[in-house]
């Protein structure tokens, strides 16, 4: 019999439960595959998207998530996906994926952006522009708490007690707001943008199901606070920081700690402390946690430029903007800064 035949749509209103279907019974799917990155990407930072599906005989085969950014300052790219540390092709078999694959490379042609982007944690094209900038941090977790805690390094470990014998005490929020004061405050000290108060609330909000907001407090104050994903048996702390206090009382540390710890009692197996550049604190700080660092494969196939835009703030041609971001007021950069990171993906 002939096979049916395999045709690629976009998704709508009406095929996204398949969509999150697939992706939630792929074992190969991340939580940055989840339909609801449209709504955010779409809706919040204004970019067009194109979730792409491979389908016959109405079974999806294969999904690729794709948005196109477009920035005077920054280039013009379509990535499988901004914002996210996973993207790229999942497919159920090599003819679906290779109908995306082409799909995608015509689909960059016709929009004429500088690259296409495949953020993934496997190679699918050895042979286009890799950019080697970025390594995640997984590892299972064990069954109790105390295994969890016995396999964290030794000093790692003493500032987690640190944090413990200092009266650090964890409390899930019901909304996003000290969450924010903390990102903003380590991003401002760090010298970059930082995403808009209604990201943080549009997440939350987009994935209910799946999203936590866990501060630390001191003496009735937060002084550093984490978002974190659910997916299925994954946890993934994401979006994470700390007032001035926080380094001195270990905090951040002590907070992580709790994320892991709630996690493994709430039947989560795996950890995900997710992606920091190769050489920056941010890694080291991972690999003192006692996780082995994967590479990931950032794919770009060139179509209207030479090579991608170099936009990671270890640039040195940032380092004069790094040092006067640094120096505005915090009111002034938390209102300039989502205006500059949406175009940065």
């Amino acid at each position: 019999m002939t096979p049916p035949p395999l045709t690629v749509t976009l998704m709508d209103a009406a095929s996204r439960q398949r969509w999150d279907d697939f992706v939630f019974s792929h074992p190969e799917a991340t939580f940055f595959h989840r339909a609801g990155w449209q709504d955010v990407i779409e809706q919040h930072f204004g970019h067009r998207t194109w979730f792409l599906a491979a389908e016959s005989n109405g079974q999806i085969r294969a999904i690729l998530p794709l948005a196109q950014v477009k920035s005077r300052l920054f280039g013009h790219t379509l990535v499988s996906l901004p914002f996210c540390v996973y993207g790229g092709i999942v497919a159920r078999d090599a003819e679906a994926a290779e109908a995306l694959d082409r799909e995608a490379q015509a689909l960059a042609i016709r929009l004429g952006v500088d690259h296409l982007e495949y953020r993934q944690l496997q190679a699918r094209h050895p042979e286009w522009h890799t950019r080697s900038v970025y390594a995640t941090f997984r590892r299972p977790l064990l069954a109790t708490p105390e295994e969890n805690l016995l396999a964290i390094p030794r000093k790692q470990r003493a500032m987690i007690r640190k944090g413990i014998a200092g009266g650090l005490r964890s409390h899930v929020d019901h909304d996003t707001d000290r969450l924010f004061r903390c990102y903003a405050a380590s991003v401002h000290r760090l010298g970059t943008p930082v995403f808009s108060r209604r990201y943080f609330a549009f997440l939350a909000e987009t994935f209910s199901d799946a999203c936590e907001v866990l501060s630390i407090e001191h003496g009735g104050k937060a002084v550093s606070a984490v978002l974190s994903f659910r997916f299925r048996d994954q946890i993934l702390p994401y979006y994470g920081g700390g007032d001035l206090q926080a380094r001195q009382l270990a905090a951040n540390d002590f907070m992580y700690w709790e994320v892991m710890r709630r996690a493994c009692e709430a039947g989560c197996t795996v950890f995900d402390f997710g992606r920091s550049k190769i050489g920056t604190g941010s890694f080291a700080f991972k690999k003192n946690w006692g996780f082995e660092p994967q590479l990931l494969h950032y794919e770009c196939q060139m179509v209207g430029a030479a090579a991608p835009r170099d936009n990671q703030p270890l640039n040195p041609r940032f380092a004069l903007f790094i040092r006067a971001w640094k120096l505005l007021p915090r009111g002034v950069a938390n209102a300039l800064g989502p205006h500059l990171v949406r175009q940065l993906g």
